[in-house]
């Protein structure tokens, strides 16, 4: 079962990889409702940022593994970022570019990277 699930990643990674790219994008434009959580927490959204952003580059360190450099695929999921910020203060009224969103993006990001360098890379 394991196995056939690796081989089910490994074929459709980098499928993967652009349906989480897309599903962030329409997330961060989308007008989306409150909802409710069952506890308080200040700055939420942020958290979610860096477990997106976590996934994000994580999802294209696997599927571009030995074909890119992992540098310039953390710099993509960097700009990506950026760009997204851009366009949530350009394209919308109900969402705004916020550094504190970036900072929060670099940190998924760079726990993805670390992640990646200890735990596949090192096998």
């Amino acid at each position: 079962m394991q196995k056939d699930i690796k081989k089910l990643f490994k074929d459709n990674s980098i499928i993967i990889a652009i349906g989480v790219t897309i599903s962030i994008a329409i997330l961060s434009l989308a007008k989306l409702g409150k909802y409710p959580l069952p506890i308080s927490f200040s700055n939420i959204d942020k958290i979610e940022h860096a477990i997106a952003y976590f996934f994000l580059t994580l999802f294209w360190l696997l599927a571009l593994k030995n074909k890119v450099s992992i540098a310039i695929i953390v710099l993509c999921c960097f700009a990506y970022g950026i760009i997204i910020e851009v366009l949530q203060g350009v394209l919308t009224t109900y969402r705004f570019a916020e550094y504190y969103d970036i900072l929060a993006n670099t940190i998924g990001i760079l726990i993805a990277f670390i992640f990646f360098r200890v735990f596949i890379v090192k096998k």
